[in-house]
């Protein structure tokens, strides 16, 4: 079919605030979108379709049964697939004016910097607190603008940070509000569950934000936070003030690793295969602790405990836990999730507080053991 610029974009670009001149903006901006789940789904295609110019998209993930209630760009005959790459080309059928690429490596300190250097406006769209605060802080030391996404059950929120004020300042960012990565861990979608709606609003949120700061129509949401409620459509705003200064994020950055499990290459000493752990199941009777989240998933034996994540560091030293140890007649501790990556980030938690002790994660979860 053939068809002209004009015609695809014509319903925005008649559009007198808008116009031609808003269009030309769009096309010669660089987007980078990290993360393809329930927020970049739906902030991908929406910015594809709007006309930006060039796309880029990052997930090292691969498409799974549960992500479709809410990634729903993704079909039940793509599960096992680069979330990335299945968008990237969903984005080339419906948009083929849009330069669209795609990467499935996961984001860490050791290529972020080089990562976003050659993009307008960075898109968070990930569900790793970690991540997130490293994405922020790359940003403020490189002046780039950030839209912020993130979900907690029934809520939603979106900012747009460091957006450029003048030559010299910048809008707040993330530290601004939230200045430390929080020690205790916050649950995300996996552990507490959320709903469809507020996840797609937020992603359509976040693109639409991009496109007042590019076209500069209409007021981004600068210095505040805004916090959506999806069950009485209540909105709140956290106002923010910039405290923080790039000199200061510059010395966090430099001592800081931004770990996470779920984007890094496990160390083989702090895992346990499922056949040794079938062996150890008879001889040693090692210590089970279960982090899974989902309450409908069964465990194929018996556990000692059952700690969801965002408890976990306050449960190691409880009375609780050093009564289970206390019971059992061999030190080696085994944690066991779903799929080997939140009992890995709880492997690590153990091993930093108790650094001689027999600790392991279960090598690609429960489902591998089966």
């Amino acid at each position: 079919m053939n068809f002209t610029k004009e015609q695809f974009y014509q319903r925005q670009t008649i559009l007198k605030e808008f116009g031609e001149r808003g269009q030309q903006k769009l096309q010669e901006a660089k987007i980078l979108i990290i993360g393809c789940g329930g927020l970049g789904n739906p902030a991908a295609v929406y910015l594809a379709a709007s006309g930006i110019g060039r796309l880029h998209l990052i997930d090292f993930d691969t498409i799974n049964i549960t992500n479709l209630h809410r990634q729903v760009f993704f079909k039940t005959a793509q599960i096992g697939k680069s979330k990335a790459e299945v968008l990237a080309k969903h984005i080339q059928e419906i948009a083929p004016l849009v330069a669209v690429t795609f990467s499935n490596q996961a984001i860490s300190k050791a290529n972020i910097a080089a990562t976003i250097s050659d993009f307008d406006i960075v898109l968070d769209c990930t569900d790793s607190l970690t991540i997130k605060y490293l994405i922020n802080d790359t940003c403020v030391l490189q002046d780039k603008p950030l839209i912020y996404g993130s979900l907690y059950k029934f809520d939603g929120y979106v900012a747009s940070f460091n957006v450029s004020e003048t030559s010299e300042k910048r809008t707040a960012n993330l530290r601004d509000a939230f200045p430390e990565i929080p020690k205790t861990m916050i649950p995300n979608c996996a552990e507490v569950g959320t709903l469809n709606p507020i996840v797609g609003s937020i992603g359509i949120m976040q693109a639409n934000e991009v496109i007042k700061i590019v076209t500069g129509i209409g007021t981004p949401l600068i210095n505040q936070i805004l916090i959506l409620n999806s069950l009485d459509n209540s909105q709140f705003r956290m106002k923010l003030k910039t405290k923080i200064t790039k000199r200061e994020i510059e010395k966090i950055y430099a001592k800081s690793d931004y770990f996470d499990a779920t984007c890094e290459i496990q160390e083989t000493h702090l895992l346990i295969t499922p056949k040794q752990l079938r062996q150890n199941l008879k001889t040693k009777k090692p210590t089970l602790i279960s982090v899974i989240e989902d309450v409908d998933f069964e465990l194929p034996f018996l556990v000692d405990a059952k700690i969801p994540l965002s408890k976990f560091s306050n449960w190691i030293g409880s009375t609780e836990q050093k009564e289970i140890l206390e019971q059992q007649a061999n030190n080696e501790i085994v944690i066991v999730c779903k799929k080997g990556i939140t009992s890995y980030t709880a492997a690590k938690i153990w091993h930093d507080h108790f650094p001689n002790s027999l600790v392991f994660s279960l090598k690609n979860g429960i489902e591998a053991y089966e």
